[in-house]
């Protein structure tokens, strides 16, 4: 597996995950699948069937967080000297040349990604067309409602 570009918010929120999935809800579905066994005859338990499925949810994500952090590749945009170019963890203010709005992004790992907080994957359209750029620079994006053209305004390392 290759590695996995997180920021250091991002790697503090996946270890937050992997703790409340082994501390609190591993343990609660555990006492629910005993629960329900105390009721008697499983083949027709539908909260044993939900407990059970419900801890192979747990399981599996648990083991993909844990793959995810063994993988990862911590990178603090603090940290970075890239002479003002865009890379992961750089925030980036744009201005759509359509319409003339300002947004502000950081490119972030996918599993961080959260457009409504203003971070992009770094696999997205958009940060793909960024990365490399510099203030003042142009870029187009092909999206899914045709193509924009943004202008790059600030690249800042926060």
């Amino acid at each position: 597996m290759s590695k996995v570009p997180l920021t250091v918010t991002g790697a503090e929120m996946l270890k937050a995950e992997l703790h409340n999935l082994k501390t609190v809800q591993r343990p609660a579905v555990i006492q629910a699948i005993a629960e329900a066994r105390a009721h008697g005859d499983l083949s027709e338990n539908a909260e044993y069937d939900a407990a059970k499925e419900r801890q192979g949810f747990i399981e599996g994500r648990i083991k993909d967080i844990e793959g995810k952090i063994s993988h990862a590749q911590i990178i603090d945009p603090k940290t970075l000297d890239a002479d003002g170019r865009v890379v992961f963890g750089a925030t980036v203010e744009l201005e759509d040349l359509d319409s003339g709005d300002n947004v502000i992004y950081q490119i972030v790992g996918d599993d961080e990604a959260d457009i409504k907080a203003g971070k992009i994957s770094v696999s997205s359209p958009i940060a793909r067309a960024l990365i490399g750029k510099h203030a003042g620079d142009t870029v187009n994006v092909q999206a899914p409602g045709g193509v924009r053209q943004y202008e790059v305004l600030d690249v800042q390392y926060l």
